[in-house]
């Protein structure tokens, strides 16, 4: 119960603020334009400012974010070409010269379909990862479990950027779905692990249930942490000195990593444990009863 107790204390900030807040979706979801730009000289005191009074005068709002000293991030509805040459014109005589990097512009209705297929390949890969776990282990407990403790690396993934949204302006674009897929997978990995451990410990000891998940756990920690620990690592120096477009998706990686090892140790497993007492005591058969 001490860990179900862990992870309801990192959840329910999270879940509070997705309740409450919701994430920040990026114009990969909403749909404008996105316009980085690196000035010639480092940026002036109020040059974010000018901006947005340039925008303004075009009848258009604009959400400017410093990258590095130099550069400029700027957010606004979808402009055309003309639009954006005469903004340039206008940039020009008030920042001085500039380099584009670059230019993205995305139709709403785009951002609205990359939205629903992001979702649907969540819904898709959860469904899948279900029932294969079941298929190979010969019982449904073990997909379930998985996919409770996936869930479990979910919440924690979204409540972060939810806060992150909220606080710190971070907003979810279609690499914060690749970071959750990849959550998923990697969780689901690492559940796996400690399944088969407890499937073979089963097989050769005479060991009651219970007995054989702790002994499991016990054997696969050590593997899962130092497994864990060398992604982290990698993560922790791409965050540190990584691209600014790569840092959030690489912190997205960051906790779900550390999430997924957590989940499929330290819930997962209990998990099991719980359905193996609520089967024996509704009297569960089949597929859904752990002998």
């Amino acid at each position: 119960m001490l860990y179900f107790a862990i992870s309801l204390a990192v959840i329910l900030p999270g879940v509070f603020s997705l309740a409450v807040f919701g994430l920040r979706p990026s114009i990969d979801f909403t749909g404008g334009t996105l316009w980085e730009i690196k000035l010639a000289k480092s940026q002036e005191p109020g040059a974010s400012s000018g901006i947005k009074e340039i925008f303004g005068e075009e009848n258009l709002s604009a959400e400017v974010q410093t990258s590095e000293s130099d550069r400029l991030l700027i957010k606004t509805t979808s402009i055309d070409a003309p639009q954006k040459q005469s903004l340039a014109a206008s940039m020009k005589n008030k920042l001085g010269d500039f380099t584009e990097i670059r230019f993205e512009t995305l139709g709403p209705r785009l951002g609205a379909e990359l939205l629903r297929k992001a979702a649907l390949a969540v819904v898709l890969a959860t469904l899948a990862i279900l029932f294969y776990v079941a298929y190979r282990f010969k019982n449904f407990a073990f997909g379930a479990t998985a996919i409770l403790a996936m869930f479990h690396d979910t919440l924690v993934l979204f409540g972060v950027f939810s806060l992150l949204g909220h606080f710190a302006g971070v907003e979810v674009g279609t690499l914060f779905v690749t970071a959750v897929l990849t959550t998923l997978s990697f969780s689901v990995h690492d559940t796996i692990v400690v399944f088969d451990r407890i499937r073979e410990i089963r097989r050769k000891a005479n060991l009651d249930f219970e007995e054989a998940v702790d002994q499991a756990v016990g054997e696969t920690l050590v593997r899962s942490l130092n497994n864990s620990l060398t992604i982290v690592f990698m993560l922790l120096a791409l965050f540190a000195i990584g691209g600014e477009t790569l840092r959030w998706f690489v912190l997205a990686l960051l906790v779900g990593t550390i999430s997924g090892t957590y989940s499929s140790t330290f819930n997962a497993a209990p998990l099991l444990v719980v359905w193996h007492k609520l089967s024996l005591k509704h009297g569960w058969r089949g597929i859904f009863r752990l002998h």
